[in-house]
């Protein structure tokens, strides 16, 4: 990824190269300027005024060549960190973009396993991990690499025993850094995993924040968190641990590196084997391998954390969507609406974990028509719904619409002629009208008050200060379960589509506004094929036909009338709810006792 970006690098790897090559020139005008001052000291006193001048002269010439080497390194210094850093960001942009855009595209049948604190978590923690990997990785391996190299062919030249003693430490802080590489990725890997769950453990209490506070749960949810942020901090501790244990032996190596060269280095100045200025340069490029050195514990936790966190990052990204277009799929256009199950098979997850929740379902409905679906929970109703704007694919038998296969267009097509209402109302925190508009923005006023109006919302809206643009809180908590129901809606009906479902999307509305919303989709719903799955009978006993569904299975089928002429399960639901004694929780009494 960092390639794509060639410029900069072209412009951080030379900076790099250039910064510490300046960087080794500073010991040996060091080593220059000892060996200069030494020789005006040895002449002693009598001295000529002119070669004192000249030594003086030599002196201050290298200490302005050592300023201007210095600032030159600090200006090619900050050009590859600058760069360094925008390549990272430039990285990061681009994987917050792909990473998102591969959470867009993932089927439901990803998104029902996996906890969204998780996916949040990636999306942001790793990211930031991967993007320090330029510069706080790459960029600063160069430049160690570099100053040990360039170095070591200067020292070895000067003296090689000498060299070699100053390069010992060398291949100590090498082990040290493969074995805390090892042993910061396994880290760091456990730590996401936490920081995934303290994430999970915070979206979950604030999404639900009005259970907790209702049934005084707020210490327990205390205890839970900090169970999970001090689990964290534990490996957090651990990390740091490994990771400045190792830094200590590195450095503690090289400070007894330095040792040995000053006390081999200085018994070889009083043989007269070296100079002293030879002696300060040997010390002068140990010190400045001493911050590379001392940064060899951040190079590896960068690398351990880039590569955990990339591998994290990458186990989405790699991830192949199971709902995907065949190559050169057509567009679903100017559809009539005719929706028809052929003998449909469905189940959830693969394998050994597969569970198999419908059974050749089979029926037609057509535009101006309306089916109703019924029966216990969990019989596959809402599943059904699902399997329409194919957010899954069948597992035996096919969908079509018009006579065509949905598998065979395009998604996008396909999502615009068949709508679900869901059971769960989603609001943005928005206002109202962007709400309403979600899925066509452009749509004018006109528009939006024409589907308020069908979902018998207009009215309200209108008496609220702002009226359309009224802000909605977050997932819609300043309007009731009835008004986020109808806003749901009034969303669906905006787009016109060919085929309209609706989820159980009324349970939150009064029977009388039911009827008024029914009523005011009339004229609408002559265009559309309409699908209703409710718990209410009287939310579907208009319907052209109405299926009866008991564990994944059609048992009984036709209008309200003829089910009620069968006297079976549908004949037995209804007299429940005609008695008056429909509770909120359907009792399995309610679907498979005979009522007497």
């Amino acid at each position: 990824m960092a390639l794509r970006y060639r410029w900069r690098l072209a412009i951080a790897v030379p900076a790099t190269v250039v910064a510490a090559s300046l960087q080794v020139l500073i010991p040996r005008f060091l080593g220059k300027s000892v060996d200069e001052a030494q020789g005006f000291l040895a002449g002693g006193s009598p001295a000529s005024a002119a070669s004192a001048a000249e030594t003086q002269a030599v002196l201050l010439t290298t200490a302005l060549l050592l300023v201007v080497v210095a600032t030159c390194r600090g200006l090619f210094t900050l050009l590859h960190n600058y760069q360094g850093e925008a390549i990272g960001q430039s990285i990061a942009y681009e994987l917050r973009l792909a990473y998102y855009d591969k959470l867009q595209r993932l089927g439901f049948g990803f998104h029902d396993q996996v906890h969204s604190g998780d996916l949040i978590a990636r999306g942001m923690l790793d990211i930031e991990g991967v993007r320090s990997f330029i510069d706080q990785g790459v960029l600063r391996v160069i430049v160690l690499v570099l100053l040990l190299a360039i170095g070591s062919s200067r020292l070895l030249s000067m003296d090689f025993t000498l060299g070699l003693l100053a390069l010992s430490f060398v291949p100590f802080v090498g082990w040290r850094a493969t074995v805390a590489r090892l042993l910061l990725r396994r880290t760091w890997l456990k730590l996401q995993k936490r920081m995934s769950l303290l994430t999970r453990v915070m979206e979950e209490n604030l999404g639900g924040i009005r259970v907790v506070r209702a049934f005084m749960a707020q210490d327990h949810e205390m205890k839970k968190f900090d169970t999970a942020s001090d689990a964290a901090r534990k490996l957090a501790d651990r990390r740091i641990g490994i990771r400045f244990r190792n830094t200590s032996m590195m450095t503690l190596a090289y400070f007894l590196a330095m040792a040995l060269v000053l006390w081999v280095g200085g018994l070889k100045v009083l043989g007269g084997v070296i100079s002293v200025g030879q002696l300060t340069e040997f010390l002068a490029f140990m010190a400045i391998l001493q911050a590379p050195v001392r940064q060899v514990g951040m190079i590896v936790n960068a690398i351990a954390r880039a590569s955990t966190s990339g591998g994290r990052l990458f186990e989405i990204l790699d991830l192949e969507p199971t709902i995907q277009e065949k190559p050169g799929a057509p567009s679903l256009e100017n559809t009539a609406g005719m929706l028809t199950f052929e003998h449909v098979d469905f189940g959830y997850g693969e394998g050994a974990q597969a569970r198999q929740v419908l059974f050749d379902i089979s029926f037609t409905v057509g535009r101006g028509q309306t089916l109703g679906i019924v029966g216990p929970p969990g019989s596959g109703k809402s599943t059904i719904l699902q399997l329409i704007p194919r957010y899954y694919d069948v597992t035996g038998g096919r969908i079509t619409i018009d006579g065509r296969d949905i598998r065979e267009v395009t998604l996008e097509s396909l999502r615009r002629a068949a709508v679900v209402v869901q059971q769960d109302p989603f609001l943005f925190t928005a206002a109202i009208e962007n709400n309403v508009a979600y899925g066509d923005p452009w749509a004018d006023r006109y528009r939006i008050a024409g589907a308020t109006e069908a979902a018998q919302l207009h009215r309200y809206i209108e008496q609220m200060p702002m009226g359309y643009q009224s802000l909605v809180g977050e997932r819609g908590v300043s309007l009731s379960g009835g008004q986020r129901q109808r806003l749901t809606i009034a969303r669906s009906v905006l787009l016109s589509p060919a085929i309209i479902a609706f989820d159980d999307s009324t349970a939150s509305v009064d029977a009388a506004t039911e009827q008024r919303i029914r009523a005011a989709m009339g004229e609408r719903s002559q265009a559309q094929t309409t699908v209703i799955v409710a718990h209410r009978l009287s939310s579907l006993m208009h319907a052209n036909e109405i299926l009866f569904l008991d564990e994944g299975k059609i048992i009984e089928r036709g209008d309200h009338a003829s089910l009620l002429a069968q006297r079976g399960r549908y004949y037995d639901l209804y007299r429940l709810q005609m008695s008056g004694a429909e509770v909120a929780v359907d009792p399995p009494a309610a679907y498979g006792a005979k009522v007497s």
